[in-house]
């Protein structure tokens, strides 16, 4: 009959309408491989302009997604920026930034770290069913008042599972290289006990012979004085391989100190494993790699094939370990529903040389590097996405987007909430990266040396303009070398910054090298743009909250009772991986 007719088309019609609702959504809880470089510099990559440092399969993962050109980290050193990484949040706000020269965690024996009170993108995940990994390096701290109660560790921020360094790769884990930790304080420390040594040995043979009346006892305390004082230090920095250099998996320490020999291929063998393990439901897999920060462990078989020495010998050797990670979620046919990601945590270190060989990175057309919280050397870094059916393959995005975009990102693509009690400066790329958006959710960016404010970005959309303001900036060492080469870091406040006011403006649209300043003569819109700026700084100033220093010099330092110890401290000894 007609009614039954029409009640039949309009049900069809209906049910036509909410099959596209009804339907699993294409974009609900993908899977996550987040990989992130240490040290890497935008310009040692081959899709970002470098024709000498060969890497197919970072180039392949932009071939097939979108690549980011004004990616920036949100501070120019690891332990902030991978704070801020994690958080979504400015580094300052957990007080994961310093406010003194120590501006990153210094000992897995410190008491600072990201504090318990934050919370990750991982910890958001694991609520929402996901299996969550860290292989790598960590840097975020590890205990807060006894050797276990591991605050800090990834397995409280939000990892089901963890394998890697729970400091961070440093010269002084390879025994043929020189030591690279607080080289400068460690050389006072040395003069100092021979100076101290010298006195006393003066002071003892004086009285042998006569010429200098002093009492045995005087001797003996100065004696004394001078092997505490030796102690005092050399129990933390004669031993900085065995305190510092150690591998984990989860709570448990497998290698005190670790055999660098075989990190390489540990680390490539337990993120295929857990993508194994976990391919029958979501996972996030954080692959925080140890290339390319010195002392550049690279494999024999990658030795000697690059044209830029060693560093460019173990870029390529983490391109390859790149491709081993695509092949492994190719052949679990993971491809079309994993999200994966590629970026570095700040630029390339440009100080970073021992005699002739340069080991740090490079950063393009672009000026200054690791360490220089306001030039774009230091934090413009490589930034791209895969997600084949869901990202359109070779899109090429030059908004500014931040480190800290990822965060809310993957939060709301596995169907979480970001949370509402704090203030999250990250911002969902998902509408941009697929199209949807022309413009980023950026206007401003601010830009930290510790918890100094050096620069701010303005993204003026209506005109496709970005400004950027340097209120502070590093003086080069020698003068005009581009950085610090004198010093072997730029710091960010004291004698060896510039204070500029008015501050320096460029417009990085047509001047992405910041190599010509503009000024109320040459730029009709100055006043104007550096008002807007500083109305901004204000606004975003008022959104701070004072919040525990974890950066102190009283958290820094090396604490015997926090030490992870494999054995009875100070015996800290073991190989489990050679055992296995």
């Amino acid at each position: 009959s007609l009614p039954l007719l029409c009640f039949r088309s309009s049900l069809i019609f209906g049910l036509l309408l909410l099959a596209p609702f009804t339907q699993p959504s294409t974009i609900t809880q993908p899977n996550f491989v987040l990989l992130l470089a240490d040290d890497l510099g935008i310009g040692d990559v081959g899709c970002y302009g470098n024709d000498t440092i060969r890497t197919p399969n970072i180039d392949r993962l932009a071939k097939e997604g979108v690549k980011l050109t004004q990616h920036i980290a949100a501070a120019p050193l690891c332990t902030p920026s991978r704070a801020a990484f994690l958080t979504g949040r400015y580094p300052l706000r957990s007080g994961m930034d310093a406010i003194n020269d120590y501006r990153v965690i210094f000992w897995n024996a410190g008491s600072g770290g990201l504090p318990p009170n934050e919370t990750t993108f991982a910890k958001i995940l694991q609520h929402q069913g996901y299996s969550t990994g860290l292989i790598g390096k960590w840097h975020q701290g590890v205990n807060c008042e006894s050797r276990n109660d591991h605050c800090h560790h990834p397995l409280k921020h939000g990892f089901d599972y963890f394998y890697g360094m729970p400091f961070t790769l440093i010269s002084d884990c390879q025994p043929t290289e020189t030591p690279e930790m607080d080289r400068a304080f460690r050389r006072k420390l040395w003069l100092s006990t021979q100076m101290i040594g010298l006195i006393t040995l003066t002071a003892v043979l004086g009285r042998l012979t006569g010429l200098i009346p002093v009492h045995w006892k005087t001797l003996t305390c100065l004696a004394g004085f001078s092997l505490l004082f030796f102690i005092s230090w050399f129990s933390s920095y004669g031993f900085v391989r065995y305190w510092n250099c150690i591998m984990m998996r989860n709570h448990g320490i497998t290698e005190q100190p670790m055999v660098t020999g075989r990190t390489t291929s540990l680390i490539l063998r337990e993120s295929i494993s857990f993508i194994e393990r976990n391919k029958h439901k979501p996972f996030l897999l954080f692959l925080s790699f140890l290339h390319s920060h010195t002392p550049l462990l690279t494999t024999e078989k990658f030795l000697g094939r690059s044209s830029h020495g060693l560093y460019g010998d173990n870029v390529e050797e983490m391109d390859w370990m790149v491709g081993q990670v695509l092949d492994a979620i190719d052949k679990e046919g993971l491809k079309d529903t994993t999200l994966v990601y590629f970026a570095s945590d700040h630029g390339g270190w440009l100080e970073r040389q021992e005699g002739e060989r340069q080991l740090g990175g490079w950063n393009g057309i672009y000026k200054g590097g690791k360490a220089m919280g306001g030039w774009e050397g230091g934090i413009r870094v490589p930034g791209i996405f895969r997600w084949p059916g869901v990202l359109p393959a070779g899109t090429v995005i030059d908004e500014p987007t931040s480190l800290m975009d990822i965060y809310p990102t993957v939060v709301q693509l596995a169907g979480g909430a970001v949370p509402q009690d704090r203030v999250i400066d990250g911002r969902d790329l998902l509408p941009l990266l697929r199209g949807a958006a022309a413009h980023s959710e950026h206007e401003f960016l601010f830009h930290y040396c510790g918890v100094h404010l050096h620069a701010v970005r303005w993204h003026q959309k209506d005109t496709g303009a970005v400004w950027k303001a340097h209120y502070v900036t590093p003086i080069f060492s020698p003068p005009g070398a581009g950085a610090c080469y004198d010093r072997g870091f730029c710091p960010c406040f004291g004698e060896g910054v510039t204070h500029h006011e008015p501050p320096l403006l460029f417009e990085l649209s047509q001047d992405p090298s910041e190599a010509k300043p503009l000024s109320a003569d040459t730029e009709p819109l100055f006043d104007t743009i550096i008002r807007k700026i500083g109305r901004a700084i204000e606004e975003h100033r008022s959104t701070l909250t004072p919040v525990p220093e974890q950066l102190s010099v009283s958290n820094v330092v090396w604490k015997p009772w926090l030490q992870p110890c494999c054995g009875t401290f100070p015996f800290c000894w073991c190989d489990k991986e050679g055992d296995n």
